[in-house]
């Protein structure tokens, strides 16, 4: 008996560090969220096309839209499809089956099944929407025995994305830990994930940092700036926010042991307006960065040699947000498809 847990445990750290290089292969090109909080959106078919002529093959979708799906999938681009919280509950409920029934009829009748890359189950339940919160790692499970059953539980992942304040504590990085408040529903999905080669998605501004805090964080710190003032942590050396929040992130996965599981990120960017730091010239240095970081494979301090997956937010204004004035600012085009700045994806 000692025997075969051993090797059940083996087989499981053999599997988060083959997803560990797996998510390393998939982070050489961005990816774009494409929220559709707008009132003056561009059809799906011009958004398809908008991504393509820019050389970007993955998107995040924030909910399984049928008008967008397939326009999507039609234009070669790999998806992230979100699953609105609002469905938790009833995937929770209703067992593989359940879940079967809702990923054929939401998802699969609209886009074919080597489209989909993730499914996002959730979005930042744990920060805003604690009702769902018991009903997520039960959703993720059935969705993922429906995807086995399917055939598909290899091809496509299931995780959830987190707001960075998941973390309780993130400075220095090596101190990154999770909210004790949030670890009975972390836990078990910690495991799932190690299990299932999946990523811990996060969602991280460090526009928003800044923003909240700007006595304590540095514009340059957020901004990737030369000028930044480093932070020392033991031995590693941090010269930006984006690089400090990752790599917290896997100091807090590392205390609960679950160090070999990859980090994608699936929400950051700048915005262009609605606040003093809010402009076109410094969204175009923060998502250029981010850029070249994905396509050079630049990992961080604590994993140098894994970069990190990346999904840039976001493909167009949204001015249905709520929130602050800027929360509505953050488009890399311009609904006629122009540009909101200078960047090259290439």
């Amino acid at each position: 008996m000692a025997t075969r847990t051993a090797l059940c445990l083996l087989g499981h750290v053999l599997l988060a560090v083959a997803s560990v290089a797996a998510a390393a292969g998939d982070a050489g090109k961005i990816g774009i969220c494409h929220g559709r909080v707008g009132s003056n959106l561009p059809p799906p078919s011009a958004a398809a096309a908008l991504l393509k002529q820019n050389g970007i093959t993955k998107a995040r979708l924030f909910l399984p839209d049928p008008a967008v799906l397939p326009a999507f999938a039609a234009a070669g681009i790999d998806l992230m499809v979100g699953v609105p919280n609002e469905n938790l509950t009833f995937l929770a409920a209703s067992g593989p089956e359940g879940a079967a029934q809702w990923l054929r009829s939401a998802v699969l009748a609209h886009a074919p099944a080597d489209r989909v890359r993730y499914l996002a189950v959730g979005n930042e339940v744990l920060y805003n929407n604690q009702f769902y919160a018991p009903h997520l790692v039960p959703a993720m499970r059935n969705l993922h025995a429906a995807l086995a059953a399917l055939g598909l539980g290899g091809r496509v992942k299931v995780s959830s994305a987190h707001a960075s304040s998941v973390l309780a504590a993130s400075y220095p990085p090596s101190a990154g830990a999770f909210d004790a408040a949030s670890l009975p529903v972390l836990r078990p999905m910690l495991q799932f994930l190690a299990d299932t080669g999946a990523p811990f998605m996060v969602n991280t501004y460090p526009f928003i940092s800044y923003v909240n805090d700007p006595a304590n964080v540095q514009l340059a710190y957020a901004l990737f700036g030369a000028g930044a003032a480093p932070v020392q942590d033991g031995a590693l050396v941090y010269t930006n926010l984006f690089d400090a929040t990752v790599d917290a992130l896997v100091a807090a996965l590392e205390k609960e042991g679950f160090g070999a599981v990859p980090v994608a990120v699936t929400e950051t960017g700048w915005p262009t307006a609605g606040h003093p730091a809010a402009t076109p010239q410094n969204a175009a240095a923060y998502n250029a960065k981010i850029v070249e970081r994905a396509v050079r494979g630049v990992g961080t301090p604590k994993r140098p040699g894994v970069p990190v997956e990346v999904f840039l937010f976001d493909l167009y204004d949204e001015d249905g947000k709520p929130g602050p004035e800027f929360e509505r600012h953050f488009g890399i085009f311009r609904a006629d498809g122009g540009k909101a700045y200078d960047i090259n994806f290439a």
